[in-house]
């Protein structure tokens, strides 16, 4: 696990090194551009504490590595487009001898979106996107782990205060495949941001222009990866978990921000479909690093 961690920090550290360059360089060249589109990157390393599992003998250690570039634009200068490519890799280090849980989780995802205006009514707008995925536990990415989330939901913004989000998610051939999306966002003021809506729900605080505190959490994260089993069948693993916690943001300019946060996690188990096993496991602690480069 701490040979993981360090390969996987040491590959965020490169991967942004290389993309700060072309992104400072070429920034007041494309202020101009700027209404027609935009682009961010954003690379994050979490490492959750070992913790023992509750009902047998051994522990289980993870790290993620999470890596999401977003690029927007104005299609025919007026229709909003979202385009993003996601991939998150989980590192598992298991010690539960009597439930097979594999070295690694991949998920790599691609997405598409567009808002429209919602009928006749004012500052109220409707998001679609799709997001053709596939959850595995090898890099190879065989058919039957292919998947098309979708998420539909409306947007109404009666001031410049609040802002009001209902919607759903759908998750095709899941155990839970439908899944509502409340939110809300309000920011009374400059140095304050609520944010309690899908993804990443976070509340921030502006201590200075540079320098900021937050709280994040999740909602309740439920994927389902087709994973090897044993050597004459796949089966289907479900990773639950939850967790919130806090920490401080840098902005050294209006291009980059690095935040770190420490925090807890709690609920999360491992479950096999067809019984085949289960692994839950004890609350432990996190750390996490998370770089945005965005212009």
């Amino acid at each position: 696990m701490a040979n993981l961690s360090k390969k996987i920090i040491f590959n965020l550290f490169i991967l942004t090194t290389l993309l700060i360059s072309p992104f400072l360089l070429r920034a007041e060249e494309k202020e101009e551009a700027k209404d027609c589109f935009s682009q961010e990157l954003e690379a994050s390393v979490k490492y959750d504490a070992r913790s023992d599992a509750k009902t047998q003998a051994g522990s289980v250690g993870i790290i993620k590595a999470d890596y999401l570039y977003k690029y927007d634009f104005k299609a025919f200068g007026k229709l909003p487009v979202g385009l993003s490519l996601y991939n998150r890799y989980t590192g598992i280090d298991s010690t539960v001898s009597n439930v097979h849980l594999p070295a690694r989780l991949i998920e790599l995802a691609t997405s598409i979106e567009t808002t429209l205006p919602f009928f006749k009514f004012n500052n109220t707008y409707f998001r679609i996107g799709v997001s053709p995925s596939f959850y595995s536990d090898k890099w190879n990415f065989p058919a039957s782990s292919f998947k098309i989330p979708s998420y539909y939901y409306a947007i109404y913004c009666p001031n410049p205060k609040w802002t009001f989000l209902f919607g759903v998610y759908v998750f095709p051939d899941t155990q839970n495949p439908v899944l509502p999306i409340p939110g809300v966002i309000y920011k009374p003021n400059e140095r304050l941001t609520f944010y309690l809506a899908p993804r990443r729900p976070n509340i921030e605080y502006a201590l200075t222009k540079k320098i900021s505190v937050f709280w994040e959490g999740s909602f309740f994260v439920d994927n389902e990866y087709e994973v090897k089993f044993d050597d004459t069948r796949n089966a289907v693993l479900r990773f639950y978990e939850t967790y919130t916690g806090g920490g401080i943001k840098y902005k050294p300019n209006k291009f980059i921000q690095a935040s770190l946060s420490v925090g807890g996690n709690f609920w999360r188990r491992f479950t096999y479909d067809d019984s085949l096993g289960k692994v839950n496991m004890k609350n432990s602690v996190y750390t996490q690093l998370r770089v945005t480069i965005a212009q």
